[in-house]
């Protein structure tokens, strides 16, 4: 078959933004759902918002105390950057509000935000180390993660959110120390991806320090799979297969 034949996806240009805005809410929802799938969850803690198109000082956002394996589309909210919910029924969560409109508003390239308590997100928090090139996957944080040092409570105070979004910076991600992961992109697809596979990463390399010695991919390697692995629509791209399980598993999600 003639290689202009077969299928490769690529995402989609939008020219309405009411057609945007659906779409960004159901890669809102599913990531949510996969999240709570993925044992993501502890208790109300953790959100992933998506900017909205049309009123980009805008976002969507997980209601608060909302389990993550119940949002619909529907359950939504859509929050302004004083905080205000100007469209849903349930409230906000003022640690989401706090963060993520101080992401938001430092980085106008940044269209998702995720954040929660993931078990070896806080573990990788809780020490000293930064994302290390120990694994192929783990190359797409090289030198693209910063790290926010100073806990200080509850991340609700709206100047807290501004200093995480200092750490945060030019990067993909921040380990948030004490606290947890955050991941930021150009589309809520590949902020998603990039949270999961921080995730894993994080988990790969607290598994490989316990067990004895590593060996880290030396620096121009880790630089050059950066360049394969760690690029936007990279990540945009592997969220694919998760979007398409979820809603074959769970199309209530729509709703």
């Amino acid at each position: 078959m003639p290689e202009e034949n077969l299928i490769f996806r690529l995402p989609t240009p939008f020219t309405d933004p009411a057609v945007e805005r659906r779409h960004r809410k159901e890669r809102l929802a599913a990531a949510l759902r996969l999240f709570g799938r993925f044992g993501f969850e502890e208790g109300v803690a953790g959100h992933i918002t998506a900017r909205d198109p049309e009123f980009p000082d805008h976002f969507w956002v997980n209601p608060f105390g909302m389990s993550f394996k119940h949002i619909r589309v529907s359950d939504l909210l859509l929050v302004n950057h004083e905080g205000d919910v100007v469209q849903g029924r349930h409230r906000v969560n003022r640690a989401a509000f706090a963060i993520h409109s101080a992401v938001h508003a430092a980085r106008p390239d940044v269209i998702g935000a995720a954040h929660s308590h993931s078990v070896y997100g806080k573990a990788l928090s809780a020490t000293t180390q930064r994302l290390e090139p120990l694994t192929q996957d783990a190359c797409a944080f090289y030198e693209d993660h910063g790290v926010h040092e100073d806990y200080s409570g509850v991340a609700d105070d709206p100047e807290e959110g501004r200093r995480i979004a200092e750490a945060l910076g030019p990067y993909k991600a921040v380990i948030l120390r004490n606290h947890g992961l955050l991941t930021g992109a150009g589309s809520v697809d590949a902020a998603a991806w990039w949270f999961i596979t921080m995730e894993r990463s994080a988990q790969a390399q607290l598994a490989a320090k316990a067990a004895g010695e590593t060996t880290p991919i030396p620096h121009a390697e880790a630089k050059l799979t950066y360049g394969q692995v760690g690029f936007e629509l990279a990540g945009w791209f592997q969220f694919q297969p998760l979007f398409e399980q979820i809603s074959r598993t769970d199309p209530d999600l729509f709703a």
